[in-house]
């Protein structure tokens, strides 16, 4: 059982990625070729002309068996199945090299991969060049049993100029349908030959069978394992998933979703008086559980109520003095100031300030 795999590695893989190149040119050429021939664009025209030179059959023949209620095959040859079945190749070939140049550069273009594929390829290119060499045998006095006249004969010997580009194209046709089968041919051959293991690929194979072994005995030997189904162990492994990566960041049931808290923690308070938390009695009370303390020991503290008294504050206003400003008076030319006369904020020595100036009780000025 063990020693039986396919390999997937490539005996030649340049050889493999040379014959990917080559066979892009022709599978475009094939396109284009089959392309511009369909539906009809010569190949009636190339069936005439065999009849007039007596290679094959005649198409009036045809039609005239037609119009008199006779029957008369076409032959495949000459059909439009010719023309719209290689044109129809064309197009999958196309689609397949995309595919295969892909998974080349995916690197996982196996051996297995491209001899299912090639041998597909290959058998719709035989059938198409068996189409194109079929017999055609309608005139009994004109019988073809061998490939057509454009194939077998130089294009030549017609005269026309474009009745010899028809046979050209149509000779063309062929040969790029040979090259692409014998390209598959080779792709099949080179796949077989991948596909038989090497020595050095059975023995590598050999240690990646004995490694997977030895590590399928070493879990099947786990007695945790064991012990549980494989439904508990997904259920247990579902489970620990549901556990927070940091103590107290995640939101749930268990106690130590709400309240951080580890065994050295919980000890530690509970030496320097401090009570469990009321998120962790129920947990640590269990039976078995790491940190059960003894009743005795279980203390009820209340820790001491602070109250907050802020500090009153009075608000003093800061206090101003006017004063206002003083002036000198300068009395006009020719006047002499009277000893008696008061100015506003300037006040004699010994005499009270006022802010008119005044005359002895006399004039214009009154006391103040």
């Amino acid at each position: 059982m063990g020693r039986f795999f396919l390999p997937r590695k490539w005996r030649m893989p340049k050889l493999v990625l040379g014959l990917i190149i080559f066979e892009f040119p022709f599978t475009v050429a094939n396109l284009a070729l089959f392309g511009i021939a369909a539906p009809n664009t010569y190949r009636t025209v190339l069936w005439r002309v065999g009849g007039e030179l007596g290679f094959n059959s005649d198409p009036s023949e045809v039609a005239y068996a037609a119009y008199n209620y006779q029957k008369m095959e076409i032959p495949l040859v000459w059909s439009s199945l010719n023309t719209n079945y290689n044109m129809y190749i064309g197009v999958v070939c196309m689609f397949f090299y995309l595919i295969k140049f892909t998974l080349w550069l995916l690197h996982i273009f196996y051996p297995i991969i491209s001899l299912i594929l090639h041998v597909c390829l290959a058998a719709l290119w035989a059938a198409s060049l068996y189409i194109q060499t079929a017999p055609d045998t309608v005139d009994p006095a004109h019988q073809n049993k061998g490939a057509p006249w454009y194939i077998t004969k130089s294009c030549n010997i017609v005269s026309d100029q474009t009745e010899r580009g028809y046979c050209m194209q149509a000779k063309s046709a062929f040969a790029v349908s040979l090259i692409m089968l014998i390209t598959y041919a080779i792709f099949i051959g080179l796949s077989i030959w991948s596909l038989i293991p090497t020595p050095e690929a059975r023995a590598a194979h050999d240690s990646k069978v004995a490694e997977k072994k030895a590590e399928k005995e070493l879990y099947a030997s786990s007695p945790y394992d064991q012990e549980m189904t494989a439904e508990e162990q997904w259920q247990h492994m579902w489970e620990l998933q549901q556990l927070p990566r940091t103590p107290g960041t995640a939101t749930g049931h268990a106690p130590w979703a709400k309240v951080p808290a580890t065994p050295r923690t919980t000890a530690f308070n509970q030496l320097q008086g401090a009570p469990i938390p009321q998120a962790h009695q129920e947990y640590y009370a269990q039976p078995g559980s790491p940190m059960v303390a003894p009743p005795q020991q279980q203390q009820t503290h209340s820790p001491p109520q602070q109250t907050y008294d802020p500090p009153q504050q009075t608000y003093f206003p800061p206090q101003q003095t006017y004063s206002p400003p003083q002036q000198t008076y300068f009395p006009p030319p020719g006047q002499v100031p009277h000893e008696s006369v008061g100015y506003a904020g300037v006040a004699p020595q010994g005499q009270q300030e006022y802010d008119e100036y005044l005359y002895d009780g006399k004039g214009k000025g009154t006391a103040m």
